[in-house]
């Protein structure tokens, strides 16, 4: 971990017990972070504001990143790459996007993401969805999955958060996460000084939920 680079906003974000990141999206109880779930609050927080869901600070103008599993990734990459930006999933997903360098990160330093073979460390419950622990990621014609870059998104609030991506920009598929370390130092140099992430998504949950029930 330690000679993996991290983006700037990422290294402000709270830490773990273990002194790992802890995501904007991801709820505190007892002053401790949750990471087996997501906070739909948070989510809907980042999805009106336009922020990131890994580091919490703004999105800029132009193109969202989100990290898609392999099925997806098999999916775009049957396009040839002069094609591609022609795909389309009309599917809602409750992935939320982030800058560039943040999903470049995610995807090289999450277990789940970063490999063929990684099994979930916890259970993990929302609605219309369940995830066991010891669920093998797997892959898909030799892709784990893919960190994609669109246009824009839409998205519906209700039980969960669910989002639309259109307007493929990007698209940059990986068997191992680490394949992005170059493309991930190249982002961090590029990616312009962020503001710093509101107190509503750093570790005082309660300020989260009094946030998204505003815009509920």
């Amino acid at each position: 971990m330690d000679e993996i680079p991290m983006p700037a906003p990422v290294a402000e974000r709270p830490r773990d017990a273990r002194g790992y990141p802890v995501l904007a999206i991801t709820p505190w109880s007892d002053g401790k972070p949750d990471f087996a779930v997501t906070s739909t609050a948070r989510i809907l927080v980042c999805a009106v504001e336009r922020r990131c869901s890994i580091c919490g600070t703004p999105l800029r103008k132009g193109p969202v990143w989100r990290v898609v599993a392999a099925e997806e990734a098999a999916a775009i990459s049957v396009h040839d790459n002069a094609a591609y930006t022609n795909y389309a999933n009309t599917a809602q997903t409750v992935e939320p996007p982030g800058h560039h360098a943040c999903m470049l990160y995610a995807a090289i330093v999450c277990p789940y993401l970063a490999r063929p073979t990684a099994r979930r460390g916890n259970d993990a419950l929302v609605p219309e969805a369940e995830f066991r622990r010891g669920e093998v990621h797997g892959s898909l014609d030799g892709m784990t999955g893919a960190v994609v870059a669109f246009d824009t998104y839409e998205f519906e609030a209700g039980e969960t958060v669910r989002f639309r991506f259109s307007g493929l920009r990007e698209f940059l598929p990986y068997t191992l996460g680490d394949e992005h370390l170059v493309a991930l130092r190249d982002a961090i140099a590029a990616q312009p000084t962020a503001e710093p992430c509101p107190p509503w998504l750093l570790d005082d949950e309660s300020s989260a939920e009094r946030r998204a029930a505003g815009y509920a």
